[in-house]
């Protein structure tokens, strides 16, 4: 499956924070929105980084005064994205070699979605399952 199929299931809206957020307004942001990653954008269109829980869980390791830094000096810079185009396939494996969970979407260098390793797996079962049937259908002659 194309993440552009994916992205008109479950939309192309995108929680983002700006850089010089402090890192409890992305703990906020993180709890109201129930995601586990916040794209890092001054405008909403470019990406400056992402942000996620884990990012947050090791700051907090050295000291609860992270809670007053800025995003931009916890978040990770070196963003990987992909297409539209991209497969499921491609991003389960992308995602597992580089152990991350979340991955933005861009068209053009600008931002178009973001998927977590839970749509993905969601996407893959429901492409096995229509698989199932389709063989089975074929084995029983339906």
């Amino acid at each position: 499956m194309r993440i552009s199929q994916l992205l008109k299931k479950k939309g192309t809206e995108v929680t983002t924070v700006r850089p010089e957020d402090t890192v409890a307004n992305v703990v906020a942001t993180l709890a109201e929105h129930r995601v586990g990653a916040l794209v890092v954008s001054a405008d909403g269109e470019t990406i400056a980084g992402i942000i996620s829980e884990r990012d947050v869980v090791r700051g907090l390791a050295e000291g609860v005064e992270v809670m007053q830094k800025q995003t931009s000096e916890l978040m990770t810079s070196n963003v990987v994205t992909c297409t539209p185009e991209a497969t499921t396939e491609e991003l389960m494996a992308t995602m597992t070699e580089h152990r991350f969970r979340h991955m933005p979407v861009t068209v053009d260098g600008k931002l178009a979605g973001i998927v977590s390793i839970g749509d993905i797996v969601n996407a893959r079962v429901t492409e096995l399952e229509i698989e199932r049937e389709q063989l089975t259908g074929y084995i029983s002659g339906r």
